[in-house]
């Protein structure tokens, strides 16, 4: 198991666009992947992209099931991990829903977000298996969400410029200590 330090705003590589992954995948690149997923249990988080570790590469892990009242009422702390490379929208819906967010990368803040409700996703597993699939409610919230992070954008770039000066500001103060 290796957990890496999750970036944390305002650290400048969480604002570059990420590059696309060649495949077949280097072993480099397997153990990138094997690091992000104990990296975002470890945090514990539900999702977690390679520029939050400091890597620019196409490339998010998600669990959307390991922390839901579900598997906690059942405890039997299930993993559902997937592993998203190269993933890109197809389409996103109109409807929108608001959902609260927070992000690893910017610990204990949390604010409601408005994104598209559903969305059609293309994307290439481990063995280079192109997939397509379509996704609503929490699920494409927390994808939006880490993919957002291949285009160096965070969750707090849907907010006022107020909150987010705000929050920026306290990220700032919380680094120097």
């Amino acid at each position: 198991m290796a957990v890496r330090e999750i970036l944390i705003h305002p650290d400048p590589r969480l604002r570059k666009k990420a590059a696309a992954v060649e495949f077949p995948l280097s072993d480099e690149v397997k153990q990138i992947i094997q690091d992000m997923a104990d990296t975002m249990y470890d945090a514990p988080g539900v999702g977690l992209a390679a520029p939050q570790i400091g890597v620019s590469l196409r490339i998010a892990v998600t669990d959307t099931v390991w922390r839901s009242e579900e598997a906690e009422k059942a405890g039997d702390g299930r993993r559902a991990l997937k592993v998203w490379i190269n993933p890109e929208f197809l389409w996103k819906s109109e409807e929108t829903a608001t959902w609260e967010e927070g992000c690893l990368s910017v610990p204990e803040t949390y604010a409601d977000v408005t994104r598209p409700a559903a969305v059609r996703l293309r994307w290439r597993d481990m063995e280079g298996v192109t997939h397509e699939q379509h996704f609503e409610g929490f699920e494409a919230v927390a994808l939006q969400h880490e993919f957002d992070h291949l285009e160096g954008k965070l969750f707090i770039d849907y907010l006022s410029p107020l909150k987010r000066n705000l929050i920026t500001k306290k990220m700032k103060k919380r680094h120097k200590h």
